[in-house]
């Protein structure tokens, strides 16, 4: 797989990653404090979540580093 197609794919999965966890925090908000236990629960999945976000931010960072990387080697050519 290619820098920019291993780039794109982390896009496309921070994108994904981003609704999700909005919908989920929209979800606890309109439960209510009836379920303490599932509301907890998903808050801690959520957290969860943006561990990932971040790890994934990450990567691409690296990979954007990397494809400059690239494309100023193929310029020096």
């Amino acid at each position: 797989m290619s820098t920019k197609d291993e780039l794109r794919q982390v896009e496309e999965d921070l994108t994904r990653l981003r609704a999700e966890n909005q919908d989920m925090r929209d979800q606890i908000g309109e439960i209510g404090a009836t379920d303490q236990v599932e509301i907890s629960a998903m808050i801690s999945q959520a957290d969860e979540q943006v561990e990932l976000i971040a790890d994934l931010e990450r990567r691409r960072d690296g990979l954007i580093r990397r494809l400059e990387e690239e494309e100023g080697r193929e310029g020096a050519r």
